[in-house]
């Protein structure tokens, strides 16, 4: 199936007139150091323009011409216009039939891959930051995979279960009722907490991060009396949660796997 984007199909027509603009200008240069006897010999005017051509990437665009004293050029205006009649068109295909799937499904699984790549960036980067660790043997290659799934797998339920306090777009059923092909866009409530940072109730939202941040402030120590010999049996005590604390840890608890 052929799909249009029609935000990409602008964003490329954009940058192929920017890129034809940039290189009329400088061609228009070179012609006309040519007319004043500044550049002479085809070999040489040819080099230079050659670097111009190269510089911006469309040289099939361009008619040339080019003598010992004279320099001319055309924009292949029917190859321009045949290029920009595909803007923003990709192909997706799959052997599965409509009826098993149907062609808006199929661009959104195709578009769930995004996840997949952010799950690895998580894995290296963002917030997992699980160091390079060299395996030779099968067995702790598959064991060193099955920890970073989990820890993932682990992550992406405490994300599903504080998308209310978190950055992250509430309104998810709005993916299935809106133009599979056309650029995502947040809900009027993500856009708010985008620009405001704070939820309807004034506390602050935060990222995942910084939500690990917040409650990292929550500890148990091991605590001993004042004076008491180094003998003496210890109790725990456990840091009091602050209501957003609690409120974290509450949406923790709903989560069933």
């Amino acid at each position: 199936m052929a799909c249009r984007n029609v935000a990409l199909a602008k964003l490329r027509a954009a940058k192929r007139a920017a890129l034809l603009g940039a290189t009329v200008a400088e061609l228009e240069t070179v012609r006309a150091m040519v007319a004043r006897k500044r550049l002479v010999g085809a070999d040489k005017i040819g080099v230079r323009v050659g670097r111009v051509v190269n510089k911006y990437k469309v040289a099939k665009h361009f008619e040339l011409e080019i003598e010992d004293d004279r320099l001319e050029f055309v924009v292949r205006t029917e190859q321009v216009e045949q290029e920009a009649a595909v803007d923003g068109i990709y192909v997706l295909r799959t052997p599965l039939s409509a009826q098993t799937m149907e062609a808006a499904q199929v661009v959104r699984s195709y578009k769930g891959l995004a996840a997949v790549e952010r799950a690895f960036r998580s894995f290296k980067t963002i917030d997992l930051k699980v160091r390079p660790i060299h395996h030779r043997l099968a067995e702790r290659v598959r064991a060193h995979i099955f920890v970073c799934m989990l820890a993932y797998y682990l992550e992406w339920h405490m994300s599903e279960a504080w998308r209310s306090i978190l950055f992250a777009d509430e309104d998810q059923a709005a993916k299935l009722q809106r133009d599979p092909v056309a650029a995502a866009k947040r809900s009027a409530s993500a856009e708010r907490k985008a620009y405001t940072h704070t939820l309807s109730d004034g506390t602050p939202v935060h990222s995942l991060r910084t939500q690990f941040e917040a409650l990292s402030t929550i500890v148990r120590n091991t605590c001993r009396t004042v004076h008491a010999p180094a003998q003496a049996p210890t109790f725990l005590i456990t840091t009091q949660p602050s209501p957003a604390q609690q409120r974290a840890l509450d949406l923790l608890a709903t989560i069933s796997v």
